[in-house]
């Protein structure tokens, strides 16, 4: 028994000794080139002129493009990517704690301004009683279109739960609005089968709607919803991060998103 529990505990050792060597040891990023996910469209496209400028910095970007919001972070949590852009950060704790992931937000990019459509009215005022109201189903975009919606007045919000609302926190509904939860991807699609919904930014310019000149209601610009350059925890300090921040905060990157998108799509590290 004693040779036994003698062997467990060098087995013990051993083990502990690898984790921490691994942890210690954690294989920086090439300083030549990264592997960087994004969602198509304007996430790509901003990407793409960041990509522009850190070649001139030696840094060759590959772009690997994504059609939703789970896989960038999966993939990246297991190694086939070195970066992603796409998320704000209620959505990435929100992933970290659902998926037992540890990724981090390295640089501030852009704010995608979460806006209000409808086929049907042509101001949020003009919304009936018992109008249906698309949101999307993931956790932290339908918290983020409660605010919205709270913040014009339509609803009020438990204040205990405010954080991470659901439909489920709505206290006070004046026009009984009836939500209707949809895949977020989809809402464009589908907005014809609601008075109103609410609708991701890259969404919305992916199926031809401009949140400047077609929303009835637009998210404020002091949103907390700003999008991240993020990365594994083990890389948030290698140099070549540093790298890509400054790419993408680079004046030409700044100019681009506002000539490109005139006001629907803001650069977001600016005070």
């Amino acid at each position: 028994m004693k040779k036994l529990a003698l062997l467990f505990v060098i087995l013990l050792s051993g083990i502990l000794a690898a984790c921490g060597n691994n942890a210690e040891n954690a294989e920086a990023l090439s300083e030549d080139k990264l592997v960087v996910g994004v969602t198509a469209g304007p996430q790509e496209q901003i990407l793409e002129a960041a990509a522009e400028v850190a070649v001139e910095d030696g840094l060759e970007i590959e772009i690997k493009v994504f059609s939703d919001y789970v896989l960038p972070n999966t993939t990246l949590a297991e190694g086939d990517l070195d970066a992603n852009s796409y998320q704000h950060k209620p959505f990435l704790d929100e992933f970290n704690e659902d998926h037992d992931t540890d990724l981090v937000p390295v640089g501030e990019t852009i704010l995608n301004p979460m806006g209000v459509y409808s086929e049907t009215y042509d101001n949020i005022d003009d919304l009936p009683q018992g109008a249906t109201f698309g949101l999307p189903n993931d956790p932290s975009n339908g918290s983020r279109s409660l605010f919205i919606l709270e913040e014009a007045g339509l609803i009020t919000l438990d204040e205990e739960n405010k954080e991470t609302a659901s439909i489920h926190d709505v206290v006070d509904n004046p026009l009984e609005l009836e939500f209707v939860e949809l895949d977020a991807a989809q809402i464009p699609n589908q907005l014809s089968e609601v008075d109103a919904a609410a609708i991701n930014t890259n969404f919305a310019l992916g199926a031809g709607i401009s949140p400047k000149d077609d929303a009835i209601l637009l998210e404020s610009t002091n949103s907390p919803y700003v999008n991240y350059i993020v990365v594994r925890a083990e890389n948030q300090d290698d140099p070549v991060v540093e790298t890509l921040v400054n790419a993408y905060q680079s004046d030409k990157v700044k100019a681009f998103i506002e000539e490109e998108f005139e006001g629907s799509i803001i650069p977001g590290w600016e005070d």
